[in-house]
């Protein structure tokens, strides 16, 4: 007795195929680390052959490392801006974007963040996303700190600088919170007491 033959799946359009593949990396780069974003782990992510991820990662693997970290940060920037967006004050709104980020339910794009400083110094494309990145983050917490100066709630000089220096400040309480320093809501309290002293709050 014969059986009819299995029918094929649908072949889907490049554009959507691509879209699969960097949903996959970054998926394996949250859940694995940048590091594991390779031919055969996005691959085997994507249900794919690794001949395909690199037929469709054209400009390389280090520009597929470079997208899947910048994706990750830049959606966890939309979500930031609208929580920054929704406050009542600036001094609401810096504490809710601090309390966002020290919370310790971020951590593994902390971890993705940390992992592209490091790799980023052999790999100049995920560098210019990182730096791209940064500038990206430094702009929403500058604007914050230029709202709080205009209504009186902060006291600083320069509002550009004093947003680099909280942003160096959650990021060093973030990669301390990797290694379980602190519990997430130490860290809010203590970098909320920092920032509120550095910004004259």
């Amino acid at each position: 007795m014969s059986t009819a033959p299995r029918p094929r799946a649908p072949r889907r359009a490049p554009e959507e195929r691509r879209a699969a593949i960097a949903d996959a990396a970054r998926a394996v780069a949250l859940d694995e680390g940048l590091g594991a974003v390779t031919l055969r782990g996005v691959a085997a992510r994507a249900g794919v052959a690794p001949a395909l991820v690199a037929h469709y990662a054209d400009d390389g693997m280090d520009a597929l490392v470079a997208d899947a970290f910048a994706g990750i940060v830049a959606r966890e920037l939309d979500e930031v801006t609208a929580i920054v967006a929704a406050s009542a004050d600036p001094r609401a709104a810096l504490a809710a974007l601090i309390r966002t980020l020290a919370s310790g339910e971020r951590d593994e794009v902390t971890a993705v963040w940390v992992e592209a400083w490091a790799l980023g110094r052999r790999n100049d494309v995920l560098a210019a996303a990182v730096r791209a990145q940064m500038d990206a983050w430094q702009r929403l917490v500058r604007g914050v700190v230029e709202a709080g100066v205009a209504t009186a709630d902060f006291r600083v000089t320069d509002a550009a600088q004093a947003a680099w220096q909280v942003l160096a400040m959650i990021d060093g309480t973030g990669a301390q919170g990797l290694v379980r320093w602190g519990a997430g809501s130490d860290r809010s309290e203590l970098l909320l007491r920092a920032v509120e002293g550095m910004l004259g709050a």
